[in-house]
């Protein structure tokens, strides 16, 4: 008697805890099988160090294969879900096509860079959604600086050492606030002294403060933080075009720039609207056990589904990691039910609060409800980010401890290129390579 097989597909924050769930609860009686693009689950909060320098790469990656035993892993992109015929087509990483049947399918693809139709953008600026992107950053913030020179300036530098972020959510204000520290250090060895003033970040958003979506406490800790540091934070504030020699505001203002952050936030994986079922706002419509009605064999979770939040009746839970990984183990738990394991649940989680890292020893933070900011906030959302990651901690809390005794390193290793990483990209996780079969959408 051939075993069952589950297809989970995406090893995002959902993806990772559904296969890990399965893998624990069927011990073998059925087939695991995790389709990703990459052998590594992405740690994205820590992104941010590393595009700061603080972090290595791999610090920020933790194996698949090593930390989910007894699943089998399938390196590949999913191109089509075939409901009828219970087969999922991919594409593997030398182009190679493939399909996978399921008998129970948990789709968790996760999500991409959110596009706007600003003229542009897609052309000029660079989102913050994978590593390869992380990587290109940090070279080309390095390479502005040292091209930049140690001054006098001309127009040219200026616009090389100003820096526009847009987006002032949590990635957007954790890259500025990074940033920021990055490119002054960067800068002092440039001039020696730091003569030449500090670097210049810009971060703007059309909302009426940073971090809108949080708490308001929260949101004027950041602020001060970045204020204090010398970020321009400039809200209802928006982009109306991008070019090669800056960024037009809505306000009139030009800004000479050749780095622009898109960090305005994300949209499901295009995978997800493709599939041919009901969707809300390109998220999979699920019930609260994260079954997909009328298929009982499919399951949904993470940014990729459409959860009813039950702390706000008649809305859907957020787009964060906390809610994709708590989804994803109740996922693996219910699709073991539907397989004879145990009963299913249905989805209840209610904020446990939030962190964001605003470099150094600063941070904002309200665990459990109780606002913190300074250093005491700093440490709490270290320790936090240690005990969420499945590995490396050691190393990560290693990386944490050279960065406060020894200066960074500032070179650019010129391995990711600038069309490599392009915004309208299905698969921020991966890195274009010449004639490869990139998506976009």
């Amino acid at each position: 008697m051939n075993r069952s097989r589950v297809v989970v597909v995406g090893a995002g924050f959902a993806g990772f805890q559904a296969a890990r769930s399965l893998s624990r609860t069927l011990r073998g009686e059925a087939e695991v099988v995790l389709l990703n693009p990459t052998d590594y689950f992405l740690y994205l909060p820590l992104l941010p160090q590393v595009a700061a320098g603080i972090l290595e790469p791999r610090r920020v990656t933790v194996s698949l294969p090593d930390t989910l035993p007894g699943v089998r892993l399938v390196l590949g992109e999913a191109d089509r879900v075939d409901l009828e015929g219970r087969t999922v087509h991919y594409t593997d990483p030398e182009d190679v096509r493939g399909e996978l049947r399921y008998d129970r399918l948990v789709l968790a693809v996760g999500s991409v860079n959110k596009l706007l139709p600003v003229p542009g953008v897609a052309e000029h600026a660079h989102g913050f959604r994978g590593l390869p992107e992380a990587l290109y950053l940090r070279d080309h913030i390095t390479r502005q600086i040292e091209l930049a020179g140690p001054g006098p300036f001309t127009e040219e530098d200026v616009a090389r050492r100003t820096f526009v972020v847009v987006g002032a959510g949590y990635t957007g204000t954790e890259v500025a606030a990074q940033g920021q520290l990055f490119t002054n250090a960067l800068a002092r060895k440039q001039s020696g002294q730091g003569v030449g003033g500090r670097p210049r970040w810009i971060l703007l958003d059309i909302a009426d403060r940073v971090l809108p979506e949080l708490d308001r406490r929260l949101s004027r800790t950041a602020d001060r933080v970045l204020r204090e540091r010398g970020v321009q934070v400039c809200t209802n504030t928006s982009v109306r075009e991008a070019t090669h020699d800056g960024v037009q505001l809505d306000t009139g203002e030009f800004v000479p720039t050749r780095t622009l952050i898109w960090c305005v936030g994300v949209r499901p994986d295009p995978l997800v609207s493709g599939v041919g079922l009901p969707v809300e706002r390109g998220r999979l419509l699920v019930e609260r056990d994260l079954g997909v009605p009328g298929r009982p064999e499919v399951f949904a979770c993470g940014d990729a589904a459409a959860v009813p939040d039950v702390t706000r009746p008649g809305e859907y839970t957020p787009m964060t990691a906390q809610h994709a990984s708590r989804q994803g183990k109740l996922a693996g738990h219910n699709v073991a039910a539907s397989l004879g394991h145990g009963e299913k649940r249905p989805y209840e989680h209610h904020d446990l609060g939030f962190l964001v890292d605003l470099g150094g020893v600063k941070a904002a933070a309200n665990p459990l409800g109780i606002p913190l900011s300074g250093p005491l906030a700093g440490a709490v959302t270290r320790g936090y980010h240690l005990a969420a990651m499945p590995g490396n901690r050691v190393r990560v809390a290693a990386d944490w401890l050279l960065d406060a005794a020894l200066p960074r390193q500032s070179v650019q290793l010129g391995l990711v290129r600038s069309w490599s990483v392009p915004l309208d990209s299905a698969s921020p996780e991966l890195a274009r390579v010449p004639g490869g079969s990139s998506k976009e959408h």
